[in-house]
């Protein structure tokens, strides 16, 4: 057993991040498309947040949580993809204790964000459908401001005491992360201590955060579906279903591989270690890099808005 210091418990000064355990060779060539998903994701996501900032006709509640979703998505995939470059083109592997910690907490934080984000716009589709008449008296600026500083609130109070449980635990010797960046249950495993309350945490919040949180969408969207179908025009239909599509898109984007990392990573010990952590990496970078491309296609205003801002670029 470690040894505990008087004055508290004991915490190695780095950690040794792995990487890719089992494609260290192959991992320099994985990171090249990774590393232009990234470009797209921080290029795609400044172009929408400037746009909606620039353009006073897109200050609806739709458009300021998709400002909201492109900085989470920005602030997401800036909090551990920078570190894994590094890694695996530059073998750089150690990471500060406290470094870890805050990257941790960033990476949780901002997933569960992204989430609540999500269930956001789910309710703005469904009062933007459904009461149309009342759906500007509902979503406020007020009450999108509160939605938006909710989100937040529940992020940090969800996350932050992961990251003071395992502040609080003593560590052992073996400091090596079998992980490219500093993910939840990977830094558990490092603690010499009893860590059933750090494991059923991350379990609570995960399922809390996804029972809780696909609960509103699928209602939102059954609601949603039955309200299109009562309406006789077919124009009509075909109008409220494509102002849905993309949602549904960046909806399948995120919580499909979301779901498979967070069972595979407690139930399926038989997939092999460097499959689920090639899906952790897509899952934080896929829904960054591909909901602005989709917004930016599906979306007519934005479409248009981005049109006119590369022919101000090129004249």
């Amino acid at each position: 057993m470690s040894s505990v210091n008087s004055t508290g418990p004991s915490h190695p000064p780095t950690f040794l991040l792995v990487g890719i355990p089992g494609l260290e060779k192959e991992q320099f060539w994985i990171a090249f498309p990774f590393c232009i998903m990234y470009a797209i994701a921080v290029l795609g996501n400044i172009i929408l947040l400037i746009i909606i900032k620039t353009e006073s006709s897109l200050r609806e509640p739709m458009y300021l949580f998709l400002a909201m979703l492109a900085f989470t998505d920005l602030a997401l995939s800036t909090s551990m993809l920078p570190k894994m470059l590094t890694i695996f083109w530059r073998g750089s592997r150690e990471i500060g204790f406290f470094s870890c910690l805050v990257q941790l907490f960033f990476v949780h934080n901002f997933t569960t964000m992204e989430s609540g984000v999500l269930v956001a716009m789910a309710l703005d589709r469904y009062f933007a459908i459904c009461h149309p008449l009342r759906h500007s008296t509902i979503l406020s600026m007020p009450v999108v401001a509160a939605l938006g500083s909710l989100v937040l609130l529940r992020g940090v109070i969800m996350v932050a005491p992961c990251c003071f449980l395992l502040h609080r635990k003593a560590f052992c010797q073996h400091r090596v992360i079998s992980h490219s960046y500093c993910e939840h249950m990977a830094v558990v495993k490092l603690v010499c201590e009893d860590t059933r309350v750090n494991a059923a945490y991350g379990i609570f919040v995960a399922l809390a955060v996804a029972i809780f949180d696909l609960t509103v969408i699928i209602v939102s969207y059954t609601m949603i579906l039955r309200e299109v179908l009562k309406l006789s025009a077919s124009d009509t239909q075909l109008k409220a279903f494509n102002t849905c599509v993309s949602h549904v898109c960046v909806l399948l984007t995120f919580y499909v591989p979301a779901l498979f990392t967070s069972l595979t990573h407690r139930f399926g010990h038989s997939i092999p270690q460097h499959i689920h952590i090639l899906v952790a990496h897509l899952y934080m970078l896929v829904p960054p890099t591909l909901n602005p491309i989709i917004y930016g296609v599906r979306t007519k205003q934005l479409r248009e808005k981005i049109a006119v801002l590369f022919q101000r670029k090129g004249n």
